[in-house]
Parts: structure tokens; sequence; C-alpha cells
């Protein structure tokens, strides 16, 4: 089988490459600067030209190609013609898959999108959800929720650097969940055929809010963190402020976003089904503990040398 990885750049999607190269697949990744995306040739990986913001290219780039994971995402801080865009692209790349007779076409949603139509990163996910069910295409989606490799930057981070960490006075609950596992279980997908037109969840096994975390983050790292609280109505008052003008639409629609996650609700689902379609044992799902045990481990080790240095500099110094 000859993939086509949409998005092989991104956090998620070069793990998809990885996995797929591990597993013996060929595979091709759809990329726009081609020296960004060198470290996925060294890898053994096909780099083409193409953009979904130019429908044009896309066509030709799926000769040969037998199944398309598209790991590409708008995100909620974008502009809100960059989601028209991107649902712009996406339509086409389907029109182009159906042409091609592409054998499977995996694309990641997000978990409980329908319940937020109004937030146009969420509406996006529903039209193409609805596109593909609607196509002639062999179809598998994916709702995703979290990535633990985002908790690094939004709490482990700031709690090393004794920065604030901004959380609102209720928080929900987030299933997150190794991009790495995410990898495993859409490659496994692409040799079962129940997973053919249908849609599963890709979640966590434990949901964690805010306050979790930064507890969880200040035990393994052994600082405490300086913790920010906002008030979930100044966030609806900010949110509903900003639709007012044209220029702060962008900013509205970030705050909508947040306040979703703000709203003490819970984004979870239940692996069971989809690991024993795919025969993978829920123990082999990496848990946040063990994740966040890793990085903090590899960081103190890190700064244990750093420190080490910088003490036998000062004593060469001295002497």
């Amino acid at each position: 089988m000859s993939l086509l990885i949409i998005g092989a750049t991104g956090t998620l999607g070069r793990q998809v490459v990885r996995k797929a190269l591990d597993e013996g697949f060929n595979v091709t990744c759809l990329v726009r600067n081609f020296r960004r995306a060198a470290f996925l040739k060294e890898w053994g990986a096909v780099l083409i030209y193409g953009d979904l913001k130019i429908p044009e290219t896309i066509p030709p780039v799926l000769k040969g190609i037998t199944a398309i994971i598209d790991a590409s995402t708008a995100r909620p801080y974008d502009p809100y013609n960059a989601s028209v865009v991107d649902l712009y692209g996406k339509m086409h790349l389907i029109q182009a898959a159906e042409i091609a007779k592409i054998q499977r076409f995996i694309f990641f949603s997000i978990l409980n999108a329908n319940n937020y139509p109004e937030i146009p990163l969420m509406n996006l996910k529903i039209q193409v959800e609805t596109r593909l069910r609607e196509s002639t295409i062999p179809y598998t989606i994916f709702n995703l929720c979290g990535f633990y490799q985002g908790i690094i930057s939004q709490y482990s981070l700031p709690i090393l650097d004794q920065q604030s960490i901004w959380v609102s006075s209720e928080s929900s609950e987030v299933s997150y969940i190794d991009t790495q596992d995410i990898a495993k279980f859409t490659v496994r997908s692409l040799s079962v055929p129940d997973l053919e037109n249908a849609q599963y969840s890709l979640v966590g096994l434990k949901s964690w809010n805010s306050f979790d975390i930064i507890e969880l983050c200040e035990k393994l790292s052994g600082q405490r963190a300086k913790i920010s609280t906002i008030p979930l109505l100044i966030l609806q008052i900010a949110r509903d402020f900003t639709k007012l003008f044209e220029w702060t639409k962008n900013i509205s629609e970030r705050l909508a976003f947040a306040e979703i996650l703000s709203r003490g609700e819970n984004f979870y689902d239940d692996m069971t089904s989809i690991c024993k379609i795919c025969k993978i044992d829920p123990a082999e799902i990496t848990t946040l503990e063990d994740y966040l045990q890793e990085y903090f481990t590899r960081v103190m080790k890190k700064l244990k040398t750093l420190n080490y240095d910088l003490d036998k500099s000062k004593q060469d110094i001295n002497f």
C-alpha cells in the first residue's frame, strides 16, 4: 500500500510518517517547503510538492497512491479566512481522491465537534466529515481531543521557567493522548476492513483537568506552579465584546474555543471497541504520568549536566 500523508511536518503527522515507515509502507509526504520537511526524507519518505490552497497541485500527486492520511488542520487561533481556505482545499482533496479511486481516506476530527458548530474549527471538521460520508471513498474518521505534547508548552515549561499558568475557575476534563499512540492506531487501521466507513475516538484512558495536570507536574518536577485564575464570566464577556468588530473576530473565535475548555465538561470516550478492533492492548497506551515522568527525568538530567559543566568552568577559572 502506498500512502500519501498530508500535514506530515506537524506534531501528529510526523509520528504517522515514522510509524508507517517502520511498518514497511511506501510513504509520500505532501509538502510546501522541502527544506522544512528534509528530516522526513532522511527517514525514508518521498517528498512531493503540493498545496491544498492550490487545488490544481493535488490530482498529480495522487498517481500511484492507494491511501490518504490527512493530518493537516487549521488551528483555533488561525484567522477565520484561513479556516475557509483550509475547508476549500479539503473539499477539493476529497473530490480528487474520488476521481483517483483512493482505497482509504483517514481524517482526524475533534471529539464532540457536533456540540459546538458555532466554532469555525469545529464547523470545518463537521463539514469534512459530512463530505467524506457522502463520498465514494472508503473512509475512517478518528476523533481526537488533546496531545501530551501540547501539555509540555502549556504546563511543564512554565513551571520549570517559573512563569504563570493561566487557567479558568472551571476546567474541562480532557483525555489527552500521546501522538505516537494515535499513529499506532492510524497505521494499524489501514489493514482492518471493519474500520472502513467508520468513526471512532482516539483518546487517553483517563481525563484530566488543568489543576490535575498542574499537580502532577509539580510532583514530578519538584517545583511549585504560579497559577493565575481567570473567571469563566470574564472569558464570556471578552468573547462577546470582540465579536463586535471585524478586526477582532479572530480573537473572539480563540476565546470561544478557550471557553469550551473552561466549562467543566468532560472530553472523554471509551476506547474498548477500537482497541479490540485494532488488536491493541489498552496497556500499550502511554499514560500521562509515564509520559511526563520521562520528560522531567530527561530535563532534570540535562540541568544537572549543565550545572556540573558550569561549576567545573568556575573551578577552572579560579584555578
